[in-house]
């Protein structure tokens, strides 16, 4: 059975345009979606169903299938949620053409005065790093405003390119002179300067928005703080947190988590447990992030037991919390195995284990290193059982020699597959600008 013959209901507007110009341009495209089996696209479904669907599916062509499916809407946030899902997966393996082909395709469904819409084109072209596809489709756009301009903004903030964002502001102004930068045209611009460490030229464009009728919102202040922070500049922080007080703001979580990041990584276990209340009567929940800089910062002040009572009681209330994230993990036994605390250690990798979260390959070496002196055969086995299980055979290499070192693989002897997980990165707070449109 094929697509194009066993079809028992029409195709959605997408999918007929997808094949009309995969005909013209992406012949390709065409025969994929004419061998691909019936039952992956003979019914409609909603995009919702099809963004379900493709959070689990990472091959390319099954994806495309899926999307072809899904009943479109310019309006709905899961069919975009869907779109940028399927060019995602066709960029890992570098099908651009196909890319522009679908994309094209959804383009020529679209309005000219579609502004939302062709903004949230953009910003699906920057998924694949194809800026200047996303810089073709502005230029295209006949009255383009603040929407438009800030979804070419953010293209290049999500393509990684903070470099050119101001030079991109500044000449899009100059091409543009009807278009009004708003707080989140100035937020993404701020956001550019802190990610390239230029925090005199972030102040000065926040300090500019005033003047010019525009209100910083709590998401550019939390920028700033999360910038003045990480270069030790505490007391011009903690100037700007209460200017944003006196302005009537109420800070939101991550406003609060980044000002305990400086307090818990030089300060006392006490000046961040008040700032959790503080944080709690404004009616914010304390998450992963904020007990991760209680914990560490229980660490850094020898506290370990403090630290474990801390970590046990999250892990109880880890519903209320949001659950745990990577680094409470990776962080707590990075500190109680540099403490020589490797029973310790194992019980919060058990954890880690149940959660799917397991600890990168250097700190796991520690671990299983420090459990070996101690005598703990079994336990090693165990944590070296659990990762051979979990992750794929490209990751093996570490695994193997640290096996074949502590002698549990005779010389000559094959060992069974180990795993060598990739470095987790801590969770950083959240620096960004506010969204450029409601999902």
């Amino acid at each position: 059975m094929v697509l194009l013959k066993h079809c028992t209901k029409p195709f959605t507007p997408t999918t007929m345009a997808f094949l009309s110009y995969s005909r013209r341009h992406s012949p390709h495209l065409l025969r994929l979606l004419s061998t691909t089996p019936a039952s992956a696209a003979t019914v409609t479904i909603s995009s919702s169903a099809a963004k379900n669907k493709l959070l689990n599916v990472f091959d390319p062509d099954e994806s495309l299938a899926i999307l072809a499916s899904a009943s479109p809407s310019s309006s709905s946030s899961s069919h975009r949620f869907a779109l940028d899902l399927a060019v995602r997966r066709l960029a890992s393996v570098r099908r651009f053409s196909d890319i522009e082909s679908l994309l094209s395709a959804r383009r020529s469904l679209l309005p000219a005065a579609d502004e939302a819409s062709l903004s949230s084109l953009i910003l699906t072209y920057a998924t694949a790093n194809m800026l200047s596809h996303a810089r073709q489709l502005f230029d295209e756009i006949p009255e383009k405003t603040s929407l438009s301009f800030n979804a070419l903004l953010r293209a290049y903030a999500k393509a990684k390119k903070p470099k050119l964002i101001p030079e991109l502001f500044s000449s899009l102004q100059a091409l543009h002179p009807s278009i009004v930068p708003d707080h989140v045209s100035y937020g993404i611009l701020i956001k550019s300067f802190c990610i390239v460490g230029k925090l005199n030229n972030a102040r000065q464009v926040f300090d500019e928005m005033l003047p010019k009728g525009i209100e910083p919102t709590v998401a550019i202040y939390t920028t700033l703080l999360d910038s003045m922070y990480k270069k030790g500049k505490a007391e011009e922080a903690e100037r700007l947190w209460s200017e944003m007080l006196a302005k009537g703001l109420k800070p939101d979580h991550v406003a609060y988590n980044v000002r305990m990041m400086y307090v818990g990584l030089h300060g006392k276990p006490e000046e961040v447990l008040a700032m959790i209340k503080e944080m709690e009567e404004a009616g914010w929940k304390p998450d992963a992030i904020t007990y991760n800089y209680l914990i560490s910062c229980y660490c850094r002040n020898k506290r370990f037991e403090d630290a474990k009572e801390a970590y046990r009681g999250f892990m109880k209330k880890k519903g209320s919390y949001g659950g745990p994230n990577a680094a409470i993990f990776k962080d707590l036994v990075n500190f109680l195995c540099g403490n020589g605390d490797f029973d310790g250690g194992l019980e919060v990798v058990r954890d880690s284990i149940k959660h799917n979260k397991i600890p990168d390959f250097k700190t796991m070496k520690v671990l299983v290193e420090g459990l070996m002196e101690n005598g703990k055969v079994e336990e090693v086995k165990e944590v070296i059982r659990v990762v051979k299980e979990r992750f794929p055979e490209n990751l093996l290499g570490g695994w193997k020699s640290l096996e074949k070192k502590m002698g549990l693989v005779a010389d000559g002897e094959v060992a069974e597959p180990v795993e060598v997980t990739e470095p987790v990165k801590a969770a950083e707070p959240i620096m960004a600008a506010e969204p450029i449109m409601a999902a």
